[in-house]
């Protein structure tokens, strides 16, 4: 690498990082912080940039997120670049050795809470933007630059507001900037969630008559969920992964002296293609519709509904995991396709039709936990492997 090369790229990166470091420094913690101050620091950067970008709203005319848009010059289908930048919450502080919004670099690292998920890939990608923007009339369709929040509150807010506005092109393919430098998330399981009210006749703790309460039933729905059968891996499908079921929450009653009259659970099953959320829902009302006829009582358990997403995988030729898996090839880097098992942005895409890549960036440590960072010795890799793949969807030949 010459000495010219070498100085352009140590100056992008220490862009990216300084890009990251503000948006770092501007606490965004999903349904904590108010999201203006973080989308207020793109905003400005965006502009001294010269890169066109507006605010995306939800039906309530919240802001949720930046939408930046770089049209070609030639026609051609549209790409999205995902990251958000909303961040879990800090948990803690007192068990953080460094302040969750510090954005220092320590030792190779940049640390602070969204270091790793998914500030530092925002900065990243409003840079492969930029770069972009200089050569838009060589480009066949366009990109686009999606900064979202509410992401970290399973609402994706921001990603919604994106397909639904009827001013953006719709992608034909997104590339999501969750971190992680060793595998490309090229599918993930879907999800089938519900809330269960668990029913019985309520009364004194301490009285005579025994009456089997509602948390009593709750808990032999329960175990009934726990022993119900699933299948296993479907190798026919080529799917690696099995489906799963878990109770995720449990709650009823109140005080010592009465057995109440209502326990509710939420229940959360990751489907595959071969157990998909039809077959989700018939196992749970299954369990529910034992739990009646082993322990009747006069109004029956009811199963809503809450939500659904499909699970989703591409094949390793498939755009835009081709691309980017062709890219950190050509980087050196030695990246594995992965098909994850907890559901992401890429399950809402899937339900409209759009394929999705994830889970490939930078290494980190305590992502959602403490001490959250993000190594930074491989963005220029990183960074490179991005925009090659970007290059490669939008100058096709």
């Amino acid at each position: 690498m010459s000495d010219s090369i070498q100085w352009a790229t140590e100056a992008r990166s220490a862009s990216v990082v300084a890009l990251a470091q503000q948006l770092i420094r501007q606490p965004s913690r999903a349904g904590i912080d108010e999201y203006g101050p973080v989308l207020s620091v793109l905003e400005t950067w965006l502009a001294e940039n010269g890169l066109p970008h507006r605010r995306l709203h939800d039906d309530s005319g919240r802001a949720v997120g930046l939408l930046v848009e770089i049209t070609g010059g030639r026609p051609g289908p549209w790409w999205t670049l995902d990251a958000c930048v909303d961040t879990a919450p800090f948990g803690d502080e007192s068990a953080w050795s460094f302040p969750p919004v510090c954005g220092d670099v320590t030792d190779g690292w940049l640390l602070g809470r969204g270091a790793a998920d998914s500030k530092l890939a925002a900065s990243m990608f409003c840079h492969i933007a930029a770069d972009l923007q200089e050569h838009a009339e060589t480009l066949h369709g366009g990109l686009a630059v999606l900064l979202d929040v509410d992401e970290h509150t399973g609402g994706f807010g921001g990603a919604r507001a994106y397909l639904a506005d009827p001013g953006a092109a719709r992608p034909a393919g997104v590339l999501i900037g969750y971190p992680g430098l060793d595998e490309i998330v090229v599918g993930g399981r879907g999800l089938w969630r519900a809330s269960i009210a668990v029913h019985a006749p309520s009364g004194h703790s301490g009285s005579r008559h025994t009456v089997v309460g509602a948390i009593s039933r709750a808990a032999h729905l329960v175990r009934l969920l726990d022993a119900a059968e699933l299948p296993g891996v479907d190798h026919d499908s080529g799917f690696p992964l099995p489906p799963k079921l878990s109770v995720t929450s449990i709650h009823g009653g109140q005080g010592f002296s009465v057995t109440p009259d209502l326990c509710e659970l939420n229940v959360d099953v990751r489907t595959t293609p071969a157990f998909d959320a039809d077959h989700a829902e018939i196992l749970v009302r299954k369990a529910v519709a034992e739990l009646d006829a082993e322990l009747p009582v006069p109004r029956p358990t009811k199963v809503t509904p809450v939500s659904s997403w499909p699970p989703f995988r591409l094949q390793e030729h498939q755009q835009p995991a081709g691309a980017l898996l062709r890219a950190a090839a050509a980087a050196g880097l030695s990246v594995r396709a992965k098909t994850a098992g907890p559901s992401n942005i890429g399950n809402l895409l899937a339900a409209e039709g759009i394929p999705a890549t994830a889970g490939f960036g930078l290494a980190y440590e305590g992502l959602h936990g403490v001490d959250e960072r993000a190594r930074i010795a491989e963005l220029p890799q990183v960074h490179a492997v991005y925009q090659q793949a970007v290059r490669d969807l939008l100058q096709p030949g």
